[in-house]
């Protein structure tokens, strides 16, 4: 039997996705942990700058795919739980909310 990484790490964003709370906030819950663990280094002297709502945003697919690919933030992943809450959100649209 032959197996990728890569496939794993989509199977485990699907079932990310089909869990989403289409509620999911970016003030409350998705800013937080951009806080707490990318705006350290995405500060604007690093690509992408994670200190607003406007950056992530327009960065949303960047920041998903690495945090779902478990590239960033250094130094350890997300939790599944943060990641899903990061992705729910980005599946809504990326809402101001």
């Amino acid at each position: 039997m032959v197996s990728s990484c890569e496939n794993y790490v989509e199977d485990e964003f699907q079932a990310l996705v089909e869990d989403c709370d289409p509620n999911t906030s970016f003030i409350n819950q998705v800013n937080p942990i951009i806080e707490n663990n990318c705006v350290s280094c995405h500060n604007g002297n690093q690509f992408p700058d994670l200190r607003t709502y406007n950056g992530v945003s327009t960065n949303s697919e960047i920041v998903m795919q690495q945090i779902v690919n478990r590239t960033m933030p250094i130094g350890g992943s997300l939790t599944n739980e943060e990641i899903n809450l990061i992705t729910c959100w980005i599946e809504n649209g990326s809402p101001n909310n």
